[in-house]
């Protein structure tokens, strides 16, 4: 599905008249080694994890130089336990690897998604891995903004 889930976001940004540049680089594992082979800064990153919160899974999307504060989405959210998807879960959701998440709910992937509210605060790009550890996406975040509608709220720490 990785090169499926790229070529439905290529798909879907083309189809929303939205701007983009592509980039194919060596595989990288970290938001620090994708952020040095997209040759951008850590904090244009836009960080993509599922997680599951209580008997759902959702995506949430951050800064790529900030960590996840799960007390923040259990209190927006109203549930009791958060936790990451394993690597199992995610390639049985939707065939994907860590770290190749793209920042997309529907209709790329079928989670409800939520954005940080600093995404586009510092700089108007992100850039993120595209459904592979090879394959990077760099746009506007106010584009990124309106093709994929996160709901908004603060959960990104330092």
């Amino acid at each position: 599905m990785s090169h499926t889930t790229l070529d439905r976001i290529r798909a879907h940004l083309k189809a929303a008249g939205v701007d983009f540049r592509e980039i194919h680089h060596e595989p990288t594992r970290t938001s620090e080694e994708s952020a040095q082979a997209r040759g951008e800064d850590l904090n244009v990153g836009a960080k993509a994890l599922l997680l599951r919160t209580d008997g759902t899974f959702r995506l949430f999307v951050l800064p790529a130089d900030c960590r996840l504060d799960s007390k923040a989405i259990r209190r927006y959210l109203g549930v009791r336990k958060t936790r990451f998807a394993t690597a199992e879960e995610l390639h049985r959701l939707v065939s994907l690897v860590p770290g190749s998440v793209p920042p997309f709910g529907e209709p790329i992937l079928p989670f409800e998604i939520y954005a940080d509210e600093s995404i586009g605060t510092v700089t108007d790009r992100v850039a993120f891995n595209a459904g592979s550890l090879t394959d990077s996406i760099i746009m506007a975040a106010s584009d990124w903004e309106v093709v994929a509608r996160p709901e908004r709220f603060s959960f990104a720490r330092p």
